[in-house]
């Protein structure tokens, strides 16, 4: 299959690292060429320049995609910087205070994650702004001068900078910023990364930056050194892509960096295929990722991580800790087990053979048939079976059942924790599930995808072509964008509000696509989208709605989310926000050729529901379009595999997509 832009001349290479592979997709003269390299966790740039140089060898020109769960990483591993946060004089326990919610509602006695600074460590200035911008009180010019000695006593890596009310003007955090620049390190100012209200959703994000620049400019800084290419871009949480020196700066914005990418795959496939209204599943070899897409990608700024508050834009997409990696264990009151814990890249499964000694679900899988030994990595690997047979059997005998029993019950529990996200994103928030197609991918998506469309209640789903891939291939498919914002709290009681919003808007947008010319974007190919988050007044939260006649927005908005409205109650403009757009590759599909015969398979063992039963094995690359199969049927490919269970049906559309269904 080729799929190109029209006109390319600059080779593209899309890379995705972090699980237990790091996934290269190159687009050249028109063509794709893909590679999976294993992932290397000491130092995850050191997979991305191998698998650079094997795949383009000493090719000097080209662009790099890049995304990455360093960041993610990072903070849920707890191996960030050593962060000093400067705040208001009294402020200084706002990260510790929280909203002062509940994170365990029934336990006696809750758990909440420790800050991710130290008590110690924050910092707080005599000085004061009010909520409209008024200068309550001047800056400690005194304290100023003496924050660069107190960070440097305390050896911190980077520097946080969040005060009361900076959203209304910057100058007081300038003012810290420029009192500490002597220290050389990387310094986070919350009216740079996030100029709204809520000073601990701000301040959150702002240490969320802090924490993992230092790491982040490390390992992106080696890539743009040592990678070769002309141009480096790095996938962001929000689904478009943002320049390297801006990721160096804000790396808060690739927290949700790789997941992105395969949303944007997805839905790109999908809408290919004919689907407008997907859920995205992507099983991964560590956890497994789910977003719902009613035509569009979801985002959200409602986003935790590792226990910390961040509030930027992101697709909405949910995380449960179960993959092809994921190991089983029987706990101690004698129930099954699977995850969070993952083997991960080193050693990974037992069936790899690199020393792993936990059974994993991959392991599962192989000992169940439904992952032939022999066709890994389009037969370029061979996986070994029959060391799964003892460790395997001491879960069996655990359990009280044979081997195979025991190899199901563990696809089992990892279906029902993936069940239970794609239920979180659908259900629980008011989608009927059979409205939606299920779009697999990811190493291991197309293993559990019927299963788990069984189990929501759905009835179509679908494999793309490249499926363990199809998060690198994202990135080609993403648009570059810029996303500014500014809390003006403006009610329609307001005189000149409507006018006071416009300006804010257009100082916005011309900031906004300043930015992305001064990244080198075509000022013509650029595109604006103005959003208002309103509320009625008194209210806590927000709807966001399009700027354009807002007002009205907002009240059927309300009357959608909340089943009434309000029209004799002023709304609030409380934060404005302007998104500017540069299109993505134009990417070409070619149409796969029709079929004139069956396909070529060849017969394998797959146990079912406890039965042995003889199924199909066909290799995708022989598969045509019209092409119709029953299952059982294994279908292989370089980058997953696709279970296909019995009584249901795959058949291949003119782009090489897999579409499963269950007959009624």
């Amino acid at each position: 299959m080729s799929r190109g832009p029209r006109e390319q001349s600059t080779p593209v290479l899309a890379v995705d690292t972090g699980g237990t592979f790091t996934d290269l997709v190159l687009l050249r003269d028109g063509q794709i060429r893909t590679l999976k390299v294993p992932s290397t966790p000491d130092d995850p740039s050191q997979a991305v320049l191998d698998g650079i140089r094997e795949i383009l060898g000493e090719s000097p020109d080209f662009v790099l995609l890049h995304g990455s769960t360093v960041a993610t990483n990072a903070l849920l591993e707890r191996r960030g910087a050593r962060v000093v946060l400067i705040t208001n004089e009294g402020f200084e326990d706002v990260i510790e205070i929280g909203r002062q919610d509940r994170p365990q509602l029934y336990a006696l006695v809750g758990h909440r994650p420790a800050p991710l600074v130290h008590r110690d460590d924050r910092l707080g200035v005599g000085g004061r702004l009010g909520p409209r911008g008024e200068e309550v009180a001047p800056l400690d010019s005194a304290q100023l001068a003496t924050l660069s000695d107190q960070i440097r006593a305390r050896g911190a890596d980077s520097v946080a900078v969040s005060l009361l009310h900076s959203y209304t003007r910057p100058d007081h955090e300038q003012a810290v910023a420029a009192a500490v620049a002597d220290c050389g390190l990387p310094v986070s100012v919350s009216s740079v990364l996030v100029p709204e209200f809520r000073e601990y959703e701000r301040t959150s994000t702002t240490v969320v930056n802090a924490y993992v620049a230092p790491v982040m400019d490390r390992y992106l800084g080696r890539l743009a050194r040592e990678s070769g290419a002309q141009r480096v871009s790095i996938m962001g949480s929000n689904g478009g892509s943002l320049p390297i020196d801006r990721a160096q700066r804000e790396p808060v914005h690739t927290v949700l960096s790789g997941p992105a990418g395969g949303v944007v795959g997805a839905l790109t496939w999908a809408k290919r295929a004919g689907h407008e209204a997907v859920i995205s599943f992507d099983m991964g070899g560590t956890s497994t990722d789910v977003s719902l897409c009613p035509g569009r990608p979801l985002r959200t700024r409602e986003f935790t991580i590792g226990g910390q508050p961040v509030a930027i834009p992101v697709l909405d997409i949910h995380t449960v800790g179960a993959g092809g990696g994921s190991v089983a264990r029987v706990d101690a009151g004698g129930a099954l087990r699977v995850g969070p814990q993952s083997a991960g890249a080193q050693p990974g499964p037992i069936c790899y053979g690199n020393g792993g000694s936990d059974v994993t679900v991959t392991d599962a899988h192989v000992w169940l048939g439904r992952l032939p030994a022999e066709a890994f990595l389009g037969g370029g690997r061979t996986l070994d079976r029959d060391a799964v047979r003892e460790p395997l059997s001491r879960i069996a005998e655990a359990l009280g059942s044979d081997l195979e029993a025991a190899a199901e019950g563990i696809l089992a529990v990892a279906d029902t924790a993936m069940e239970r996200a794609l239920r979180v994103i659908s259900v629980e928030r008011g989608y009927d599930p059979i409205d939606f197609a299920v779009v697999a991918f990811g190493g291991a998506g197309g293993l559990h995808v019927a299963e788990l469309t069984t189990r929501l209640g759905a009835r179509k789903a679908l494999v793309p072509p490249d499926p363990g891939l199809l998060s690198a291939y994202g990135m080609l498919a993403s648009p570059v964008t810029r996303e500014l914002s500014r809390t003006v709290l403006l009610g329609t009681d307001h005189p000149d509000v409507q006018v006071r919003l416009r300006e804010v808007l257009d100082a916005l947008e011309s900031g906004a696509r300043n930015e992305m010319q001064e990244e080198g974007a075509a000022p013509e190919a650029l595109t604006a989208e103005r959003w208002i988050d309103a509320r009625y007044r008194g209210q806590s939260f927000e709807l966001g709605v399009p700027a354009e006649d807002w007002i009205k927005a907002f009240h059927r908005a309300h009357h959608e989310r909340y089943g009434y409205q309000r029209p004799e109650t002023p709304v609030e403009a409380v934060t404005l926000r302007v998104v500017v757009t540069a299109p993505s590759l134009e990417l070409n599909v070619e149409a796969i050729e029709a079929a004139t015969s069956a396909p070529l398979t060849r017969s394998t063992l797959v146990v079912f529901g406890g039965e042995e039963l003889q199924a199909k094995a066909v290799w995708r690359r022989d598969l045509r379009a019209g092409h119709e199969l029953p299952g059982p049927l294994v279908v292989q490919e370089y980058s997953g595999t696709t279970w296909v269970p019995p009584r249901w049906i795959m058949t291949v559309d003119e782009w090489g997509c897999l579409h499963l269904a269950h007959p009624a």
